[in-house]
């Protein structure tokens, strides 16, 4: 007979208990992108629903924002660097395959838990909180620091009028511990690589050092494609995350969905009958896209402007380059 193994014994339920976030302090307007592209600050507006955005500045990495926002949500819940067992970076522009920039961030808070990267693009806040939920519950961490941080300026073309206009910069962060009552629903995830070339690089790293090329690998996309994509599937998930966690979309709080496109969030308003009473996130107006960074970043403006109450029920989904996503109803901290 083999020898019996300890299980591992975790908490009943997971929760957000604080939030942190590092806005860069440059802000880019819609006239200051026009100079490199042929387009016009009411066609951005019209498209995306974007006013301005944030870019960090030369010498604000990626490690950076993620230790401001994480050190913030640490504070926020009275946790210090040594309670936490895992810290989780959602990024796909940190600059090194490896070390991770998880385990920079790590040391920097005082931690010697366990750290690692997670590659999601822009579902990888939301892929990232259902992997510490389940580490809370199955016992393998008490707290857990749960980043989305993104310098995509550092990876788009300036002068690329598909993609130049979109993207920004910034990092959310949070804590999760355990709970006494569930705060974390359910997790309605997946993906289609078969449309992985929707957003892609324009080369890959190798081939980059390989050609020759004077042209460095940046981020593009296929704007309608992405669009129809998530208008017609995005919808469909969010409705599944509410149907799993057992609450009405008149139960909810806020929708705080990825800030990917004004326009793919009011068709998702649209499909899913939310009632007028129910706020929506809308923070790319003003944060522009930032990946993995947008969820924390739009839960974090709308509860520090009480457009969302602490305490809330909230649905949150995130979804991107893959293509993937990742969706759940929570309780706000």
């Amino acid at each position: 007979m083999s020898a019996r193994i300890n299980p591992s014994i975790g908490a009943e339920y997971a929760r957000i208990m604080s939030i942190g976030v590092h806005r860069p302090s440059r802000i880019v307007t819609n006239a200051e992108v026009c100079e490199h592209i042929d387009s016009s600050d009411e066609w951005i507006r019209e498209r995306s629903g974007i006013i301005e955005r944030r870019y960090a500045g030369p010498d604000e990495s990626v490690v950076d924002m993620a230790t401001s926002a994480a050190q913030e949500a640490l504070t926020q819940a009275g946790i210090t660097g040594d309670q936490v067992g895992m810290v989780i970076l959602a990024t796909v522009t940190h600059p090194y395959q490896t070390p991770s920039a998880a385990v920079e961030v790590a040391s920097r808070l005082g931690t010697s838990g366990a750290a690692m990267d997670i590659s999601a693009a822009c579902a990888g806040f939301c892929y990232g909180l259902a992997l510490a939920s389940d580490m809370i519950r199955g016992g393998s961490a008490r707290y857990v620091v749960l980043v989305g941080v993104e310098k995509l300026t550092d990876w788009v073309n300036p002068e690329d009028r598909g993609t130049a206009f979109i993207f920004a910069d910034g990092a959310g962060a949070v804590v999760v511990g355990p709970s006494d009552e569930p705060a974390i629903g359910p997790v309605v995830w997946g993906s289609d690589g078969s449309q992985k070339d929707a957003i892609t690089m324009t080369q890959s790293l190798i081939e980059f050092r390989d050609t020759g090329s004077e042209t460095f690998p940046t981020l593009e996309m296929q704007g309608q494609q992405v669009f129809r994509w998530a208008v017609g599937e995005m919808s469909k998930a969010s409705q599944r995350a509410l149907d799993v966690a057992g609450v009405a979309a008149t139960d909810l709080d806020a929708f705080i969905p990825h800030q990917a496109n004004m326009r793919i969030t009011d068709a998702m308003v649209r499909a899913l009958k939310l009632p007028a009473h129910v706020p929506v996130a809308r923070d790319i107006a003003y944060a522009g896209n930032t990946s993995a960074a947008s969820v924390p970043l739009a839960m974090a403006n709308m509860l520090e402007s009480g457009e969302a109450p602490h305490g809330g029920t909230a649905l949150l989904i995130g979804f991107g380059a893959g293509l993937a996503y990742a969706a759940q109803v929570v309780t706000l901290p």
